[in-house]
């Protein structure tokens, strides 16, 4: 991972799209401090089209997508994308998503993570999804830690499903689908990008965000991805110096700056 200050400046010339992970990339202790949210809108105002990728539920997606300067917001580890053409809102999902009802096969899953994990739950945000089940080891108290993490990803793939490791949650649903390839189909299908690998930087900070990390040739982490960097076999290609929200906005001034020269 090199420091982000050492982005060349042709490279931030040729970037029309920024996306972003949001828990612990653009906030700090659960919150979006006004530093980051000022970078989205600073990107916004100097034509590079914001667009978060997230494990966030549906719901969140919604109103991100109608109140926050993006294009668009991919949810649910790659299931869906939230987007706005001509005044309405549109919906863009992944054709992996199983068509049967999987929602029986999540449960079981539910059910084997809360016994054989000592406290893990149910995210709180659970009843605003559409495609997957997450389990909260690290956004409400107690804090478990990754450990705790890495035996409830366990616990999911012995049922055959997929599961990721955010910095809060491990997010597990059934489909062949993920950040990276919801994020190039619908750049390609639906935006009509063909020069992903020169136009599209992605910024992120745990595993779950290392498709991204592999495919993307421009990537950046937060600096609270380095706990994680044992976890990961494809490291981003650069790294700030600030945590979350802090860490994104000081990209963004280099890029903007960068962009200047």
């Amino acid at each position: 991972m090199e420091p982000i200050v050492n982005l060349k400046p042709e490279t931030a010339k040729n970037l029309r799209y920024v996306l972003h992970d949001i828990d612990d990339t653009i906030t700090n202790e659960g919150k979006i401090l006004p530093e980051a949210y000022d970078a989205l809108w600073k990107l916004y105002r100097a034509g590079i089209k914001v667009i978060p990728v997230t494990g966030r539920p549906a719901g969140w997606c919604d109103m991100a997508v109608r109140q926050w300067p993006i294009d668009a917001i991919i949810g649910e580890n790659g299931a869906l994308v939230f987007y706005e053409e001509n005044g309405r809102r549109k919906e863009f999902t992944h054709p992996s998503i199983p068509t049967e009802d999987v929602s029986g096969k999540l449960e079981v899953i539910r059910d084997a993570c809360l016994k054989e994990v000592p406290g893990c739950r149910i995210s709180k945000d659970q009843h605003y999804r559409q495609y997957d089940l997450a389990i909260d080891f690290n956004e409400d108290e107690p804090k478990l830690g990754f450990e705790a993490a890495e035996r409830i990803k366990e616990v999911c793939e012995r049922f055959g499903a997929v599961a990721k490791i955010s910095s809060i949650h491990v997010n597990t649903w059934f489909g062949d689908f993920n950040k990276v390839s919801m994020a190039k189909l619908f750049l390609s299908d639906v935006r009509g990008e063909e020069d992903i690998q020169n136009h599209v930087m992605f910024f992120g900070d745990s595993p779950n965000d290392e498709p991204m990390f592999e495919s993307l040739k421009l990537s950046c982490g937060v600096a609270n991805i380095k706990p994680f960097v044992r976890l990961l076999n494809h490291l981003p290609t650069y790294v700030t110096e600030g945590e979350g929200g802090y860490g994104f906005a000081e990209a963004v001034e280099q890029i903007l700056a960068l962009r200047k020269e």
